[in-house]
């Protein structure tokens, strides 16, 4: 937070300082809103330029990307703005050197003024800005490890665990203790599937599946031949 606040300050005073730059003498007392944008690619002339068709154009441009940039935290467009300052005012200053001769800086109101040093300046502050904000974070990065794992998915359930036996058993069946009645049970344990403690096998019927993995418990009855041999002949007198 305190980065974005300090990129966009660092931001803003580099577009006003860009956008008022072609207001300010350039070379030889000449305003930057006194060359057309033209002469760039076709040459440096003496000629005045329309003012929305001036050096004002790209560096208006220019100050408005930051401003976006700054309300969507976006650091791209406020380093965009930061390269398009400093190409226009490079530029130019090649094309002035190339209609002059070279270029002079004299502070008697001849060669490059304070124009020039303003659109710089502005545009160093806005990549300045650029690197200082930290930008908009990631949905990943601004949740926290417990939100994303409850985004991912329920956990896995726990196996389940086989319960034991009460301790000692069940109580002593009929006529075995000194009662007249069946001494006391206890109500087995079940788990959380509904099976009975104990050894699961002993409880699963003939045929069914056993859930905890153990295999299928099948019972057949095999003939007695002995049995069949004897009815088939005269049976005993």
């Amino acid at each position: 937070m305190i980065r974005n606040v300090a990129g966009a300050v660092l931001a803003l005073a580099g577009a006003t300082a860009a956008v008022l730059s072609p207001f300010r003498a350039w070379y030889d007392g000449r305003h930057g809103r006194d060359y057309a944008l033209d002469e760039l690619f076709t040459g440096i002339t003496e000629a005045k330029a329309d003012l929305w068709w001036s050096l004002l154009l790209p560096f208006a441009f220019a100050a408005l990307l930051p401003l976006v940039g700054v309300v969507l935290r976006s650091r791209l467009l406020v380093g965009l703005a930061g390269l398009v300052v400093l190409g226009f005012t490079v530029f130019w200053m090649v094309r002035v050197g190339q209609y002059e001769g070279s270029l002079t800086v004299d502070g008697g109101g001849t060669g490059l003024g304070d124009g020039v040093a303003n659109a710089l300046g502005g545009g160093i502050l806005l990549l300045l800005g650029a690197l200082v904000m930290s930008g908009r974070r990631g949905r990943r990065a601004r949740e926290g490890p417990e939100e994303r794992t409850g985004r991912a998915g329920r956990a896995w359930p726990e196996e389940p665990q086989a319960y034991a036996a009460p301790p000692g058993g069940p109580g002593p069946g009929p006529g075995t203790g000194p009662g007249t009645g069946p001494g006391p049970r206890e109500d087995p344990v079940t788990d959380p599937y509904g099976a009975p403690a104990g050894d699961p096998r002993e409880s699963a019927a003939p045929g069914s599946y056993d859930p905890y993995g153990s295999e299928p418990t099948r019972t057949f009855e095999v003939p007695d031949r002995e049995r069949d041999r004897g009815q088939d002949g005269p049976g005993p007198r």
